[in-house]
């Protein structure tokens, strides 16, 4: 047993554990920035009511159901990318990049289109609250706009951490998250009340700060203000991703933004971004699904809930770094006809997800009533969220498996399988149980949160199963 733990805390291959940490450190320190981006977006708008918390929950997990797609931009570059650098075809990486581009522009664009002029049918789809649906409409509309910038921003990203430039994604993702929360204070509140609402902190009066606001004198715009900030954001972060592409070290070595369309790599982007996009898509409606079953519980039961999935952002995104750094090892070694790596690879990053996700359950489990305070101050919200806090620090020990092993699966190029099973398990098995537990036998939340708890663990043995089965290793790309 001495034996096992020694192997498990410590790396088996001391150069791919320093490689992967080296990759994955940066893409976490920018994953940690979203997270306190969301803790901060949540934490705001959590003062302004009830009404307001629920309208940014179902508004934001409704944008995210177009993003998804575009997510998987970010996937296909980075699998063609990352193969092409392990066989020492830098203009290939470059090349990845340019039709990458393509598709995340023309797609971009057709989904803002369609989210924009679809937002009032849906939203009032998912909400009965005539309170919550016009600040939702709000929301989703400005989130809806950012969805082009956001899919041309994970092109950019997906070539970046394909080539082990992963401090550029840091950088530029922690820069735009500052932003997002810099103008999310100003436009929610506006520049009058900030010395007001800096007075009364948890860490005491700190209304000295107000002035940092006060030269652009911001509206109060409330939930439309913090879909403003984000929008901002969103277009930023594209254009500085652009910036960095434009780097002579990128153009000339790599062939960034040289060239144009090339029919065989926009094939293999859009056949392995393709399944993801619409496993993203198809998770990410489960989820709005989900809220929509919540909503019917209650409002205040949807509070809790997106609180408690902001909070689970703050343990899986860590653990998505270093998913995402896993993800380049594997297409990289086994560009290099490394198989035995490229499995050493997988294997490190799951332990060390398993140790970062495993350490935030924990403390989910042992510490919920220190931890939502930072979130909520309704003490209506507090006892609900402590159940689903716990049932969080459970889960987080399946889905360290889970999404490490999605993310290394698609470093090889293997989408198909992790979609077509995350699917039948959420269409066929979660969904109607969540309903069922929830609304028809009356469990409501604790019913719908033990639901979501079993989706996890079964996705994750059936992942775990593919990656130990191997075929992923021979797989073109």
């Amino acid at each position: 047993m001495k034996y096992r733990l020694h192997h498990f805390i410590y790396p088996t291959d001391k150069k791919i554990f320093r490689r992967l940490f080296y990759l994955a450190l940066p893409v976490v320190l920018g994953n940690m920035s979203r997270v306190l981006m969301n803790i901060v977006d949540v934490a705001l708008v959590g003062r302004l009511g009830r009404e307001e918390l629920a309208a940014v929950a179902m508004g934001g997990i409704l944008i995210w159901t177009i993003i998804g797609f575009a997510l998987a931009m970010r996937t296909g570059v980075q699998t063609v990318v990352s193969r092409r650098l392990g066989e020492g075809d830098y203009h290939g990486c470059g090349l990845a990049l340019n039709n990458g581009l393509i598709f995340a522009a023309v797609s971009g664009l057709i989904l803002s289109a369609i989210g924009y002029l679809l937002t009032e049918q849906l939203i009032n789809f998912l909400l009965d609250d005539p309170k919550v649906i016009p600040l939702a409409e709000v929301y989703a509309r400005w989130g809806f706009l950012s969805v082009f910038f956001i899919a041309v921003g994970f092109a950019f990203q997906g070539f970046f951490n394909g080539v082990e430039k992963t401090r550029i994604h840091m950088q530029v993702t922690i820069l735009a998250n500052l932003l997002n929360v810099y103008l999310d204070v100003g436009f929610i509140f506006g520049s009058a009340n900030l010395p007001r609402l800096f007075s009364n902190t948890p860490i005491g009066d700190i209304s000295w700060l107000a002035g940092l606001w006060t030269p652009f004198n911001f509206p109060e715009l409330g939930v439309e203000g913090a879909a403003i900030a984000t929008f901002i954001a969103s277009v930023w972060l594209a254009i500085h991703y652009l910036l960095n592409a434009l780097m002579p070290i990128f153009r000339k070595e790599f062939g960034a933004l040289r060239g144009g369309f090339d029919r065989e790599i926009f094939r293999r982007i859009a056949q392995i971004a393709t399944p993801q996009g619409l496993q993203e898509v198809g998770v990410t409606i489960v989820f709005v699904l989900f809220f929509k079953i919540i909503a019917m519980v209650g409002t205040l039961e949807l509070a809790v809930t997106q609180i408690a999935f902001v909070i689970m952002q703050a343990s899986f995104l860590p653990a998505a770094g270093i998913g995402t750094a896993c993800a380049t090892l594997v297409g990289k070694y086994l560009g290099e006809k490394n198989a035995d790596r490229a499995e050493i690879s997988m294997i490190e990053g799951v332990r060390w997800s398993m140790i970062f996700m495993g350490t935030m359950g924990i403390l989910f489990i042992l510490f919920p009533r220190s931890i939502l305070p930072f979130f909520t101050n309704d003490p209506d919200l507090i006892e609900p969220g402590v159940f689903a806090l716990r049932v969080l620090g459970v889960v987080q020990f399946l889905d360290a498996v889970a999404m490490t092993l999605w993310y290394a699966l698609s470093g090889a190029g293997e989408t198909k399988f992790p979609a077509v099973v995350e699917m039948i398990i959420a269409w066929v098995f979660f969904l109607p149980l969540c309903y069922l537990t929830a609304v028809v036998w009356g469990y409501g939340i604790t019913g719908a949160w033990y639901c979501f708890a079993g989706y996890i663990g079964v996705y994750a043995a059936a992942v775990a199963w593919k990656a130990i089965e191997g075929k992923w290793k021979h797989i073109e790309v």
